[in-house]
Order: C-alpha cells, then sequence, then structure tokens
C-alpha cells in the first residue's frame, strides 16, 4: 500500500493525503491510522473519489 510506503518516508507532524475512488478506504485508512497510532485529519467525500488525510504521530 502506497500510504505505508509514504508513512515511513514522512516526518512525525507530516500530513499525508489519500485520494482513492474505493468506498472502503474511508473507513479502512481510518481504522488502519488508530490502529498504529496516527491521526485522521479528514475524510471527505468529493463525488468520484475520497480524500483522507492522515497526520504521522510517531
Amino acid at each position: 500500500m502506497e500510504l505505508i510506503a509514504a508513512i515511513k518516508q514522512s516526518d512525525v507532524g507530516d500530513e499525508i493525503e489519500v485520494l482513492s475512488s474505493d468506498k472502503g478506504s474511508a473507513d479502512d485508512i481510518p481504522a488502519w491510522a488508530r490502529k498504529v497510532g496516527h491521526a485522521l485529519v479528514s475524510s471527505e467525500n468529493r463525488g468520484d473519489h475520497w480524500a483522507i488525510t492522515i497526520k504521522k504521530m510517531k
């Protein structure tokens, strides 16, 4: 998953935005972020895709 690679390469405090047309991402990405200790900044339905922003916390 590209999000995991982006998290690994980023610094604490960085925010990463994921754009996905998969409706499941709106649930799966925030759940994963909580599980591994990162923060959900926003999750927005933009019509044909979701924009989900995660903040690296550790």
